[in-house]
């Protein structure tokens, strides 16, 4: 790069020095662009009422190649520069600019950007003016395009601005609400106080993780005179003149004021399926007392979202009633079993097989496992309550909502199936199902061992081990109906699979205090639905309905009904029994069918009008199952015969099973 400027006038040429005054007076220079002499010029032209600077070559500023320009007389240069560099020129150059920074301008101003960062591309001393105008363009596209997926993005996170989750609930957080947080183990008399309390309320809600327990404390409720109504995902039981409402915790009307609130199970916060149900029920339950009752380990996240979500907050703790103790040895056999023992397994194929080991012992027995309905556990449970069976085999269902006075718990294995691996039990639920026995008023103690010796130790182990606290932050968070359509809004995308990914995904980069609910199985339905002519609202409701998608029976039928939904038709429940099979788990899945019609009927009358229907057969297909499982039990007991010694006869100590 080479600039000429003047010397000393009085040792140079009056060519160089008119070269000089030429340039000065259009605020000028000369300079070397790539092997080429090129005049730039510097000054600033008004757009909009705004200065905007530029030091720029002009599209005819070049001058020619340095060594044509080098061999030029010093008249021959000044000819040429006055030739490419004068008035007209400069007019031309600074109409140019303002064409670019009006361009430039225009864009900001309707994309609300700053324009100084591509106008600054105009300061290029070495730079032709069109490839300068070109890049500020480029520039503020490019901005513009910026700040669009930056908008685009900020809507979104708008969407799901899940910091003024709690504020959400509008009704809650404009009342002044106290918590009281009652904890402790199974067998504490946590429930009781809670319910006097809710029983002499004016109004109140019970909020409970299984119907089961809804069902369990409506009639408590209804027991103590009090107008309750019960409302469930599945059932309704309205009350015209009620007070009360005794429902299931998804079921929580955000809107309905009342005094009393119970929120049971509270440590299922740290549920990554259904956790998000807690969490709104804290956020969003609109009563002026609001007890929370659950295990020890959640008070630390109690306390956080308490404080985050406002309102006064009293602890109290309980301990057991009546004490529980190890057996100083394993079972070791089935022999040892005496009545009022409960032995525990983990899988439905293990309950009925120990069942009908336990039933050969001369034993009548009740079985409960999940996938039974909640009428027929307790109707399984009752049976022992009553004595009408002896011994209980169970899965982990029995930890909550079942009123089983165990004399002592027996487990049989330590490990579980957890849908992806076999692995020990958490600690957490060793305690809540061992805590079964010992019932207070029917035991003096409880007591708890393992069939052999490996289940025993690592019982006991787990037994003695402090749960760890929940976690304080990270908080499960579900979208509702309100949020995806937020979402849709924000990005133009009317997908449910893609804007369940949105939420999950920007909850997960933008938020520490919540985090998302597990969504898998929401949108594994969520893909095929996307596929059918169906607004949001109703693929979103049809992905909710309570059918798992592992059930081959259950997973067409939802499909099926969602595609009758689509087409505008009308879906009759038909009677499942008249499909040809009779065994137990039919029926089981046939109760599910019954109670998924049952759940849209609520949601979509119009194309699920047989809802009594599926009540009727709900209970009826229970009754069914329960009538089954007592025949099982009789026809086993009746069949006994001399056998030899099987699992859990104290043959195979210390074996995992496979």
């Amino acid at each position: 790069m080479t600039v000429s400027t003047p010397a000393a006038l009085d040792t140079v040429t009056a060519e160089v020095a008119a070269i000089g005054a030429h340039l000065q007076a259009h605020h000028a220079t000369l300079v070397t662009v790539d092997g080429h002499y090129a005049v730039s010029v510097q000054g600033e032209v008004i757009v909009a009422g705004q200065a905007v600077g530029y030091h720029l070559v002009p599209d005819e500023g070049f001058l020619g190649k340095s060594g044509k320009w080098r061999r030029l007389s010093d008249s021959g240069r000044l000819s040429l520069l006055t030739e490419r560099l004068n008035d007209a020129a400069r007019e031309k150059l600074e109409a140019q600019l303002r064409q670019c920074a009006l361009s430039v301008m225009k864009m900001a101003d309707q994309y609300e950007l700053d324009p100084a960062g591509p106008l600054h591309a105009l300061q290029a001393k070495y730079e032709l003016a069109r490839d300068r105008c070109q890049v500020a363009m480029d520039r503020i596209e490019a901005l513009r395009d910026r700040h669009g997926a930056a908008r685009q993005a900020e809507r979104t996170r708008d969407a799901v601005n899940l910091s003024l989750y709690p504020e959400s609930f509008t009704t809650a957080q404009s009342m002044k609400r106290h918590f009281i947080a009652v904890l402790g183990p199974t067998n504490s008399g946590k429930t009781h106080a809670a319910m006097e309390h809710l029983v002499k309320a004016k109004s109140g809600v019970y909020l409970a993780p299984l119907r089961l327990l809804a069902l369990e404390n409506y009639n408590r409720l209804q027991a103590a005179g009090v107008p309750v109504s019960l409302v469930t995902g599945e059932q309704r039981k309205l009350h015209p003149d009620a007070t009360h409402v005794a429902s299931t915790v998804e079921m929580l009307n955000p809107h309905r004021v009342v005094e009393v609130a119970v929120i049971d199970e509270i440590q299922l916060l740290d549920d990554p399926d259904r956790g998000a149900a807690w969490t709104a029920a804290v956020c969003g339950v609109p009563a002026g007392t609001v007890y929370l009752l659950g295990a020890m380990e959640a008070r630390e996240a109690i306390e956080s979202l308490v404080k985050r979500v406002g309102g006064t907050l009293e602890v109290r703790i309980l301990a057991r009633k009546s004490p529980l103790e190890m057996e100083k040895q394993a079972l070791g056999s089935l022999a040892n079993l005496r009545n009022g023992d409960v032995l525990i397994a983990f899988s439905r194929r293990e309950v009925l097989n120990w069942r009908d080991q336990v039933v050969e012992r001369g034993f009548p027995v009740s079985a409960i496992y999940g996938n039974l309905s909640p009428e027929v556990r307790q109707a399984q449970a009752e049976r022992f309550v009553n004595g009408e069976t002896k011994v209980v085999v169970a899965t982990d269902a029995i930890g909550m909502g079942l009123n089983t006075p165990a004399r002592r718990i027996i487990f049989t294995t330590p490990y579980k199936y957890d849908g992806y691996a076999e692995g020990v039990i958490a600690a957490a639920l060793a305690k809540q199902i061992a805590g079964r026995a010992g019932r207070f008023g029917e035991h003096e103690a409880g007591f708890v061992a393992g069939l052999d010796a490996h289940t025993h130790k690592i019982i006991s182990v787990l037994l003695k081990q402090k749960p760890d606290p929940l976690p304080s932050t990270g908080f499960f968070v579900a979208p509702n109906l309100d949020y995806l359509q937020q979402i849709a809004a924000a990005t133009g995308q009317s997908g449910l699979h893609p804007l369940l990914e949105l939420f999950a995904k920007h909850i997960n980069v933008h938020d520490e205090f919540f985090l998302p609910a597990n969504l898998t199985e929401q949108m594994e339905k969520a893909k095929w639905l996307d596929g059918l002519d169906l607004p949001l609202a109703d693929r979103f409701a049809l992905s909710l309905c309570p059918v798992s998608t592992k059930i081959p029976l259950l997973e067409r039928a939802l499909q099926d009904w969602a595609r009758t939904r689509a087409d505008k038709g009308v879906a009759p429940l038909l009677q499942a029994e008249n499909m040809g099979r009779h065994d137990l788990q039919f029926f089981e899945d046939s109760c599910k069918l019954y109670a998924a019609y049952a759940w849209l009927s609520y949601r979509m009358p119009d194309t699920f009008p047989d809802g009594d229907k599926a009540q009727t057969l709900m209970q009826s297909t229970s009754a069914t199952i329960d009538r089954l499982l007592q025949v099982q039990n009789s026809l086993q007991r009746h069949s006994r015969r001399p056998q030899a010694p099987k699992r859990g006869d104290g043959r195979f100590n210390n074996r995992r099973p496979r």
